[in-house]
């Protein structure tokens, strides 16, 4: 059996601890986490207590010094995962960062080509590629199911689900110069990336896309938090080299009822992801097959044999670093949803289409200095 592998976890704050409680759900065979790092030390002791991690550091350098570390979880707000994620890959670690992949699509790229330039492996939180939707709507594509795909739809919805000016979470989630962005970054890049999964991840072409902040909100909250990012956006991807389009809306605000889940069409079938479901026409006939994936997910763990590995982003990260199975290309899949939606906030700014080039060429950093 491979040996455990040892995690260091930079930033212990509320999306930490879910990562924490993934991590002691796995058996002590496969991971172990020796240490955290948080500015705020009583916040990284008070993780380390409930969960037995031995090492505390209020300085992350001290954590990327240990020689018998791993791998890095980094889990802080968006701005940070740049210089975070490029320390920890030149110190020899493994990386495996919270979503969206970085506050701008040149800081993502950077760190997309130190994994590369370190051969160590890179991985984005993209809790969406392991849902059994996707898989089962992967199995149907593979087997040819829905033919040739030309168009897809990505969608997200809250009808007031803003952090912090609706109730939860902190302000440092609605400013830009934490976050760098609103609804596209903390909704979209589960909801983009899972699409383009699907179709195979094709290369970006052309743009169209524009954003809101229109949704009343409390005074005293707006004013305390800052609020600068926006709450709906929506756009239209055209990708290179295929016939493939897809268009796209993120709400953490609207006044209108939940949107029918992501789908993706072909010239033989369409699969919608939420309510899951199979739609294809033979002859005069128009089917609509729904599945049991809870009878899916007994065969693909029971018969198949490598659920486990695949049913949720950390088993899966773990079980890669081990060498069980292949890593799914989550860096890859949250470049190209970082283009897009980077896209998406130039063509608003600009009120017309942009390039892929186009965005490239003026993506800037917004990298916090550390």
């Amino acid at each position: 059996m491979p040996n455990p592998i040892r995690i260091g976890i930079i930033g212990c704050g509320q999306i930490a601890q879910k990562h924490f409680k993934e991590y002691a759900k796995l058996p002590s065979s496969d991971v172990k986490v020796v240490a955290a790092a948080d500015i705020n030390e009583a916040c990284a002791r008070a993780s380390a207590e409930e969960y037995r991690v031995e090492h505390v550091y209020t300085d992350f350098r001290k954590l990327l010094d240990r020689d018998d570390i791993d791998a890095v979880d980094v889990c802080l707000h968006n701005n940070f995962h740049r210089p975070m994620t490029e320390a920890a890959l030149r110190a020899g670690k493994h990386v495996y960062c919270e979503k969206p992949m970085a506050g701008s699509y040149r800081d993502a790229a950077a760190m997309l080509e130190t994994a590369r330039q370190t051969g160590k492996k890179l991985s984005i939180q993209l809790s969406t590629l392991f849902e059994d939707a996707t898989r089962a709507a992967k199995e149907l594509i593979d087997a040819g199911e829905l033919g040739e795909l030309y168009f897809a739809r990505s969608t997200g919805w809250r009808r007031r689900g803003r952090p912090y000016v609706d109730g939860y979470g902190t302000p440092t989630f609605v400013q830009k110069r934490n976050s760098a962005g609103g609804a596209m970054y903390d909704m979209g890049v589960y909801h983009i990336s899972q699409v383009l999964y699907l179709l195979g991840n094709p290369p970006v072409a052309r743009v169209s896309g524009k954003t809101w902040q229109k949704t009343d909100m409390d005074a005293a909250r707006r004013e305390k938090s800052g609020y600068d990012v926006e709450e709906l956006a929506a756009g239209l991807v055209r990708f290179a080299g295929k016939d493939i389009t897809l268009d796209l809306v993120e709400a953490w605000a609207i006044h209108l009822d939940p949107f029918e889940g992501s789908f993706v069409v072909g010239t033989k079938g369409g699969v919608r992801l939420e309510p899951f479901g199979f739609f294809k026409s033979i002859g005069n006939l128009n089917l609509d097959a729904t599945t049991d994936l809870e009878r899916a997910n007994y065969r693909w763990t029971n018969v198949v044999g490598d659920h486990a590995h695949y049913a949720a982003a950390q088993p899966h990260w773990i079980a890669a670093l081990q060498g069980r199975v292949p890593l799914l290309p989550t860096a890859e899949l949250a470049l190209n949803t970082m283009l897009i939606s980077e896209a998406i906030y130039l063509s608003s700014a600009r009120g017309e289409e942009v390039t892929a080039e186009e965005v490239a060429a003026q993506s800037r950093s917004t990298a916090a200095a550390v």
